[in-house]
């Protein structure tokens, strides 16, 4: 076997189960950094070894049992690192006694949950949750991270860092909550999975409408928690809402890569697999009493998925659905997507009434989609200057360029009828 070929087993072995080695390290030692820094000793020691001795048979082990080795090697130099460990590992062990596992939840498969839920601990910020799952999980690198923060990479590799020693001066263990703490704890990391799918679905910034990697890790990290906890009925909630969605991408922008609107989509270009996989997630996520937000909003895009066109969309359903989900979450976001179902209802002028009460919304102060739909609004009730100065107002705060091209687009229009 010569070098480049081996080199490919490893990044082969390594792309599929990062997230997995890293998990068992972390709960083996109790430590994201001793986890990191021995899985990429662990690479390179499989990078010189296995163009000699061949790619063994079982390779995530032998890279586990080198990095294990490398571990032990390392706390044996460091007596005071040994000590620290030795007390998070007891913290740990001792918190995983307490909080029994009902029926079930010992034939959790791998690590990777117990993962899941430290880079999703309360004590840490919403950033440093997604920025961590990203970085362990979703196997993105700190540049990668980066730009999905659109922030420099230094700033994100001193976020990450200080995560990881918020979890090592919190002691926060690396385990499973148990089943009191599980409804609490798993919104949290349906949450950071969630937000990386939308910045991969319309990317907040940059020359492009899609970021189709974090788009396909988002899907990703959804089907390894759905396969660790299938009977969350949520978790298959945000898988299915994923796939509905998802399965629009290659309508999503022309040859140019322009955006194109849903109701300018040429709907063969939709996969139909990813639809009839997402439909049957729907139907575990919405059976039995309080169905969640994520369900609700998988039903809401299934029926975007089965109508043939735009025009026979059943708005009435879409809003019923909304009507749920406000009731769940009492979200102005939510109430803006309300208020275009609405629209397509009952006409414009009660979508744009519901548009202007959230106005004053404080979380959708600079949201460039509250003036854009008030300026589809008004441009479909015939008030041009009042849709031209929406759309400018739009326009000021946008961030993706497709996107404000077809803000400036909807403007000359006005301009030019």
């Amino acid at each position: 076997m010569n070098e480049r070929r081996a080199a490919r087993s490893v990044e082969a072995v390594f792309r599929e189960d990062r997230s997995r080695l890293l998990a068992l390290l972390a709960a083996r030692f109790g430590d994201l950094d001793l986890a990191e820094e021995t899985a990429s000793e662990a690479i390179e020691a499989a990078l010189e070894r296995w163009p000699v001795d061949g790619v063994p048979d079982k390779p995530l082990a032998w890279l586990l049992t080198t990095a294990r080795r490398r571990a032990i090697d390392r706390i044996r130099r460091d007596r005071a690192f040994a000590e620290r460990l030795a007390v998070l590992q007891v913290e740990s062990d001792r918190a995983a006694a307490v909080l029994l596992p009902e029926p079930g939840f010992e034939d959790v498969p791998d690590e990777r949950l117990q993962l899941f839920f430290t880079c999703c601990h309360p004590a840490l910020s919403p950033e440093a949750q997604t920025a961590l799952v990203l970085r362990f999980l979703a196997g993105l690198t700190t540049p990668e991270v980066a730009r999905a923060f659109l922030v420099p990479t230094a700033t994100m590799a001193q976020r990450i860092v200080r995560a990881k020693r918020k979890i090592r001066s919190a002691r926060i263990p690396f385990r499973v909550p148990g089943p009191d703490e599980l409804p609490e704890r798993l919104p949290t990391v349906l949450r950071a999975v969630y937000l990386v799918f939308t910045e991969g679905y319309a990317a907040s910034s940059g020359d492009d409408l899609l970021r189709p990697d974090l788009a396909d890790e988002a899907v990703r990290l959804a089907r390894i928690l759905h396969r660790l906890l299938p009977a969350e009925r949520e978790v298959a909630g945000l898988l299915s809402l994923l796939l509905l969605t998802d399965a629009r991408r290659a309508a999503r922008t022309d040859a140019a890569g322009r955006q194109v609107l849903l109701e300018d989509q040429d709907r063969a270009l939709w996969d139909p697999d990813l639809v009839a996989e997402g439909r049957r997630l729907l139907v575990p996520a919405l059976t039995g009493p309080g169905a969640g937000p994520y369900a609700v909003q998988a039903a809401i895009a299934a029926l975007h998925d089965e109508a043939a066109d735009f025009d026979s969309t059943d708005w009435p359903q879409i809003v019923a659905l909304y009507d749920v989900l406000l009731r769940i979450e009492r979200s102005p976001l939510v109430a803006l997507n309300r208020a275009m179902a609405v629209a397509m209802r009952d006409g414009p002028r009660a979508g744009l009434a519901l548009l202007d009460d959230l106005a004053g919304a404080e979380e959708l102060r600079g949201y460039h989609l509250l003036p854009a739909s008030r300026a589809d609004l008004l441009r479909r009730l015939g008030r041009t200057s009042e849709a031209a100065a929406a759309y400018r107002a739009a326009l000021d705060l946008v961030g993706n360029e497709p996107e404000r091209a077809t803000l400036a687009r909807r403007l000359a229009e006005l301009a030019d009828p």
